[in-house]
């Protein structure tokens, strides 16, 4: 007999963070998972519980005097009308049973995710991209998140071999924007009308804690933008102090869930301790955002299957999915750049797997080809990262090469061609004077 499991939606992040807190040291087994679509958004954070212990998490509440923003039954999402009978004639049977499992809202295990991610029949891959909108659909909708990303340092520490920043490339023009530089462009995104601003860079010893902080008092002081921050592996304590000062989401991707592949991409990183990085994310109560890379020498398509598997488990809320794209001065530099269809496949299962999330169309399919940003829209990404790192900065910062930088412009046009909404949030001046380019 399946367990029903319920979803306690708070107010805000400190109440839910209290929320979990004050169940889990009453012996109530919770998990933090993405909020269900009902809730009002996507990209939020609920707490799980059993069906047997919701009643107990209820009278504690209310003991507590927390009244929560809603609970809502971790339902199933069913589609209807995925599998017919014409193509019930041109696929598997293992293809039809796992198109059942999609439809009845059921879990997909490994073997389902990598055949789903191997399949090279042409009706099963067209059914799997169809399974995918319909989801993205259902979840979130047919409006495009737009954020704005500025990376305002490409100094590094660490020596990631596919990274074209990479501590050891001597072929890198170094820079770091000044406070001031960052908050111009923060000035310029909160005219566009944007809600969040992404502040990427390095992990870069110059920019201490301290001054982290008052980068961030500084954006929220000025405009009340939601704030992510990719700024690499920090101490728990590190970590929470960025949350207290004002950080909502944190982007640390996992870029492969294969330990020995990853400590190959990663000669100075230790797996566990990324691992350990992200689960102090999720319990500090950040919008958590991971993702992988297609592509990298010796991946598999278990590996992938296993990265997406990790996204659920984990409770991933933002999943970013790009190909690999070599970049000059780094050991790679000669390995072909990752499958584009690979990677829209990846995206595609991805929302089928982990439903209730927010999946960018990354800036690496763009640099590879421009409508692969408009594909990846139609098989279940729904946001776009516009580069806003001012223009005597942005060429220089090549975490790969040839990137293509997107625009508003670029944004636009992917909205339109994938016949997506943009967001009632952008001033209309602001896509005017794009439109009127």
């Amino acid at each position: 007999m399946d367990i029903k499991y319920f979803l306690i939606i708070a107010k805000n992040t400190a109440q839910m963070l209290l929320v979990d807190k004050t169940l889990k040291i009453n012996n109530i087994k919770t998990d933090l998972v993405p909020a269900p679509p009902e809730s009002g958004t996507v990209c939020a954070i609920a707490v799980k519980v059993s069906e047997a212990d919701l009643g107990r998490a209820k009278q504690l509440l209310s003991k507590e005097g927390i009244e929560p923003g809603g609970i809502f039954e971790d339902r199933k999402l069913k589609l209807q009308g995925l599998l017919d009978s014409k193509l019930q004639k041109t696929v598997t049977e293992e293809f039809i049973s796992i198109l059942k499992k999609i439809e009845d809202g059921e879990d997909l295990i490994k073997s389902d995710i990598a055949y789903l991610l191997s399949t090279e029949k042409d009706k099963e891959i067209e059914a799997i991209f169809l399974a995918a909108d319909r989801i993205r659909h259902e979840i979130v909708g047919d409006v495009v998140e737009i954020r704005g990303a500025i990376e305002f340092s490409n100094y590094c520490i660490k020596n990631c071999n596919y990274c074209g920043i990479n501590a050891s490339n001597l072929g890198v023009h170094r820079y770091r924007m000044s406070e001031q530089e960052i908050i111009e462009v923060v000035d310029s995104l909160q005219i566009m009308g944007i809600k969040t601003v992404i502040l990427q860079s390095g992990e870069d010893p110059f920019w201490t804690i301290e001054k982290l902080i008052a980068l961030i008092k500084a954006v929220k002081d000025r405009t009340g933008m939601r704030i992510t921050l990719s700024v690499g592996e920090r101490s728990k304590e590190e970590y929470e102090k960025l949350r207290n000062a004002g950080a909502n989401n944190f982007l640390l991707k996992i870029e492969s869930t294969n330990r020995e592949l990853f400590n190959e991409i990663h000669p100075d990183d230790d797996y566990e301790h990324r691992l350990q990085c992200s689960n102090w994310l999720k319990e500090l109560g950040y919008i958590n955002g991971s993702g992988n890379i297609i592509g990298l020498p010796g991946q598999t398509i278990e590996d992938i299957a296993e990265d997406i598997l990790y996204f659920k488990n984990m409770g991933i809320n933002m999943i970013g999915i790009g190909p690999f794209i070599p970049a000059k001065g780094t050991k790679y530099e000669n390995h072909p750049h990752g499958d584009i269809k690979l990677t829209l496949r990846t995206v595609a299962v991805t929302r089928i797997v982990c439903k209730k999330v927010y999946i960018p169309s990354t800036t690496a399919l763009a640099s590879l080809d421009k409508d692969a940003q408009v594909m990846a829209l139609q098989s279940g990404a729904n946001t776009i990262m516009l580069i806003n790192t001012p223009e005597k900065y942005r060429t220089s910062y090549k975490i790969y090469d040839n990137k293509f930088m997107v625009d508003m412009d670029a944004a636009l046009y992917a909205v339109e061609k994938a016949d997506r909404k943009l967001p009632t949030y952008l001033r209309q001046g602001a896509v005017d004077s794009t439109l009127d380019k």
